[in-house]
């Protein structure tokens, strides 16, 4: 056999003809190797997270002009198993008016959400955990557990800082799902299909104009802007505000439950990286990638670094919002933004324009929308702006 040509589907078999040459009776093979399947994603995502908290430190490190981490192991690369071990070790406290059973049960709820996400993330061409027709449905139904994780965590600690943690939550995760939600929806229009490993397939076939992202750059940018949110990401982290809340709803969470929500924060930003990889940037699709299925890894995960990259570049440089701002961003800029995209995108595919003709028609709308909202959207922080100097400026009185 062809070992370019390796897909997920052929492995497989192979797999089942080892294990009925050992004896194994077929009746236990679709058991064992989706056992094996998950073990593998399982064990592929807990370690990629000490390389991902080694390289978002570094980036910050590098922008804000530090050094980062540097001393243990080479380069630093052994920090994040340094941390880790003192996490394991560290005392498990658990306040003594806690409801128990769910203050305990939220951190393991943080993490599962983020694993059952990768299920249907293509890694390449039939390369996916589970290849279901409603997988962009699926990851959103999956996403809300998150926010449900951080709302028990809040809401079991019995503390009031916790709890106003757990009370932006429902601020926060709930109102940016919408917004991200039909941002994914409007490729899933263009392609037809929810399916994420046919989205991934069918960008290079589309209009000529190949990633989602060149069609459809708006929805791309609603899409990372929801995504900084819903990942609980600077400057949209009220969840976490040190300032404010100490630190909202994972405060009275120590040792290796906090290692929990820690190791969820980090997994959840590069499953949503993976998602915007698979949805707008054309996934494992790339030159030579026909000839050469192996290759849909390897573009699949430098694009999905990349965005990661973007997100951890937001976060070392942007300043924290206000509540306020967050929620009037979302709701007065982000969601009528994403209806109004989604409307004119059903009405342009509606038309059955050709091909080409139809793909910079979307990339025009996309254009005009985004130039037209960020145009609205300053002028009115100027009259903001100018109404806030006219209520703090003393009036001087006439002699």
């Amino acid at each position: 056999m062809d070992l370019s040509q390796l897909d997920l589907y052929k492995v497989g078999a192979l797999f089942n003809q080892l294990l009925t040459a050992l004896g194994v009776p077929p009746a236990w093979l679709p058991a064992i190797g989706a056992f094996v399947g998950a073990l593998l994603l399982l064990i592929v995502a807990l370690t990629m997270v000490l390389g991902l908290i080694w390289f978002e430190r570094k980036i910050a490190a590098r922008i804000q002009d530090r050094f980062g981490p540097n001393r243990t192991g080479p380069f630093g690369l052994l920090q994040s198993v340094a941390d880790a071990m003192k996490l394991l070790t560290k005392e498990d406290i658990t306040p003594a008016n806690a409801d128990r059973v769910i203050y305990n049960l939220a951190p393991a709820l943080a993490v599962f959400h983020v694993l059952m996400a990768l299920a249907v993330i293509p890694f390449a061409n039939n390369v996916i955990g589970a290849n279901i027709n409603v997988g962009v449905m699926y990851l959103i139904a999956f996403g809300s557990i998150g926010s449900m994780a951080a709302l028990m965590a809040g809401w079991a600690s019995n503390n009031k800082y916790a709890l106003l943690g757990g009370f932006r939550v429902v601020a926060q995760l709930l109102s940016y799902e919408i917004p991200l939600g039909l941002a994914m929806m409007i490729p899933v229009l263009m392609a037809g299909t929810m399916n994420m490993n046919e989205l991934a397939e069918a960008q290079y076939r589309y209009a000529g104009l190949g990633w989602f992202v060149f069609v459809m750059p708006t929805a791309f940018f609603i899409f990372l802007v929801a995504t900084l949110a819903e990942g609980e990401r600077a400057p949209f982290d009220l969840l976490e505000a040190e300032s404010e809340i100490v630190a909202g709803f994972n405060i009275e969470y120590s040792g290796m439950k906090f290692a929990w929500f820690f190791l969820a924060f980090f997994l959840n930003t590069w499953v949503l990286s993976a998602i915007a990889t698979t949805v707008f940037l054309g996934g494992w699709q790339g030159p030579f990638v026909d000839q050469i299925p192996a290759l849909g890894v390897v573009y699949f995960f430098a694009k999905t670094i990349i965005v990661f990259w973007i997100l951890a570049w937001i976060r070392a440089t942007f300043p924290r919002l206000r509540i306020d701002q967050m929620m009037s961003y979302c709701w007065k800029f982000l969601v009528p933004l994403a209806l109004v995209l989604l409307m004119l995108t059903a009405v342009v595919l509606k038309l059955g324009l050709p091909s080409p003709l139809q793909g910079l028609v979307l990339l025009a709308v996309n254009i005009v929308l985004l130039l037209g909202g960020w145009w609205l959207l300053g002028r009115a922080q100027r009259k903001q702006i100018g109404a806030s100097k006219r209520a703090f400026t003393p009036e001087i009185p006439r002699l």
